[in-house]
């Protein structure tokens, strides 16, 4: 009887689901999203999030304690068909996602199901992620098309402004206009009347 034994066997050895898990947990550091199995996604999910909540500590001590529980390899790249060392996976937890979730309460990883099987065994696949990445740039861009939309109805706002000061203005010289010609049309008579009298006295 198997009571109070937590966690899925895998048809593995103990020390082959504890190679498993950290190699596991140390891709899905370095790439931030791997493709796995339901049952392999939900082993990973609560070791990693274990380590992200070492890394927002960021003491020395919870350092260790994460060198000790996932290893500390390598993050290599390849650049011109060169393999370059680009840092480690523990050096990547702790100066970009343990800042990145210092605010975040947890929940860092969330797991995707696929509609893809693997062949041979038709096995369901997922993708294990990190949270975060994705919010950010949708934050951003929904941010971008509020300022654009701000900006837009501050032009609109601007152009009607000029126009109803260039119409004021275009309306006033048009007043001036016709006052000028109403005083011109009243002066007439006077002029003409005075002129008939000058007249008439000569």
């Amino acid at each position: 009887m198997r009571h109070r034994v937590a966690g899925r066997q895998l048809s593995r050895t103990s020390e082959h689901r504890r190679a498993m898990r950290r190699n596991l947990a140390a891709s899905l550091i370095q790439h931030e999203t791997i493709s796995t199995t339901i049952e392999k996604a939900k082993e990973v999910k609560p070791f990693a999030e274990k380590l992200i909540t070492l890394a927002k500590k960021g003491t020395l001590a919870a350092r260790r304690r994460a060198i000790a529980q996932l290893g500390n390899r390598d993050i290599i790249d390849y650049q011109d068909g060169e393999a370059v060392k680009k840092g480690t996976v523990v050096g990547k937890l702790f100066s970009e996602l343990g800042p990145r979730y210092l605010d975040r309460p947890g929940g860092y990883t969330r797991i995707i199901r696929l509609s893809l099987r693997r062949l041979g065994d038709n096995g369901r696949l997922v993708l294990l992620q990190l949270v975060g990445t994705d919010e950010d740039t949708k934050k951003k861009s929904k941010h971008a098309a509020k300022k654009a939309a701000r900006k837009k109805t501050g032009k609109d706002t601007k152009k009607a402004k000029e126009i109803s000061e260039t119409e004021e203005l275009s309306g006033t010289e048009e007043d001036v206009q016709d006052k000028e010609e109403t005083g011109k049309d009243t002066k007439s008579p006077e002029t003409t009347g005075e002129a008939t009298k000058s007249d008439k006295q000569q």
